[in-house]
């Protein structure tokens, strides 16, 4: 291992420059010198050294991180855990569809094309661009067309806080 020197700093440099801190790289490199080591002793035949280096420090340093991060993990089989649905409740649904219905009366004051560029952009996230070019509209009218909805939509909800 005496040529290795050269190696092991150029590994320090790089493994720095990655963010890895003085002890842990030192810890790295003291880990890799031991594998590599017990490698050559048990006969292995090292062709490459600074490959063997490099893909021996990023194995190990791929290992510290995912056994920092252990705690993450279960030990349970995943056919034990028990789930939460992240489907809305119920209720969730039930007020989401009243309040959906409420727009749409709100809505009734403006244009068919109006609520039709409304709830495409804000139901179904098609961008101006994308509803002006299905509707064969300038993007500045489909503005017009939301602008006006979201108008109405604030108005009314202006109305209500007013009466609670």
């Amino acid at each position: 291992m005496g040529g290795w020197t050269q190696y092991f700093k150029k590994m320090r440099s790089v493994l720095s420059r990655r963010g890895h801190r003085r002890e842990e790289i030192e810890d790295l490199m003291q880990d890799a010198a031991v594998r590599i080591l017990e490698y050559c002793e048990r006969g292995g035949d090292v062709r490459e050294p600074e490959a063997v280096l490099v893909r021996t420090v990023q194995r190990l340093a791929m290992n510290r991180a995912r056994d920092a991060h252990a705690d993450l993990y279960v030990d349970e089989p995943l056919e034990g855990l028990e789930l939460t649905d992240p489907a809305p409740m119920p209720e969730e649904v039930l007020s989401g569809q009243q309040c959906l219905e409420d727009m749409r009366r709100a809505l009734d004051a403006v244009s068919r094309r109006t609520r039709e560029a409304f709830f495409m952009h804000r139901l179904h996230g098609f961008s101006y661009a994308q509803i002006a070019r299905q509707m064969e509209l300038p993007v500045s009218t489909v503005e017009k067309h939301i602008a006006r909805a979201m108008t109405i939509l604030i108005e009314k909800q202006r109305r209500e806080r007013q009466t609670k």
